[in-house]
């Protein structure tokens, strides 16, 4: 268990790691976001030891990321189904597929993803809802919501990459 601090606890970021920031969890819900359900689907396909495997299906069930379902009486088999929560970390998902494809694929992309009507290959880029504007770090800095506590309010005020006057290198 790692130490929580009270700006790792109040962050979102800090948060969803302690969710599913184990890269063999992420593994796992790119295999459930491709279709796989059933603990043997998630073992062949990852090569994971059964017990981490257990371990991480067990610990992303209690967090709310699948609901286990039996598909099976004798003996009790079960199936991870994939929660509305777990369905909004899809973006995410595909946010480090794209940045793995540009930054990590000398040879070229070995998968893609591409559109459901006409398997056109999509360009994943994180947009603001309101304007459809690319997001960036030139154009963001973070600010306090309405539930921060006046430690993460210090906490981003002190952010030198998060000061509005301060414009970071690069897009």
């Amino acid at each position: 268990m790692q130490p929580k601090s009270p700006s790792i606890q109040e962050c979102p970021v800090g948060r969803a790691v302690e969710t599913v920031g184990e890269w063999w969890s992420i593994l796992i819900l790119r295999d459930a976001f491709q279709g796989a359900t059933r603990f043997d689907e998630f073992s062949k396909s990852l090569g994971i030891a059964p017990n981490i495997l257990s371990r991480r299906l067990a610990h992303l069930t209690e967090s709310g990321m699948f609901v286990r379902r039996r598909y099976q009486e004798r003996p009790p088999r079960y199936e991870y189904v994939l929660t509305d929560k777990a369905r909004d970390f899809f973006p995410v998902i595909v946010a480090l597929l794209a940045w793995g494809n540009k930054h990590l694929a000398p040879k070229g992309e070995s998968i893609l993803l591409a559109s459901r009507n006409g398997a056109r290959p999509f360009d994943p880029v994180v947009v603001d809802a309101a304007d459809m504007q690319p997001i960036t770090l030139a154009n963001t800095i973070a600010i306090p919501g309405p539930r921060a506590s006046r430690g993460m309010r210090r906490r981003l005020a002190s952010l030198k990459a998060m000061n509005p006057a301060v414009a970071p290198a690069g897009d």
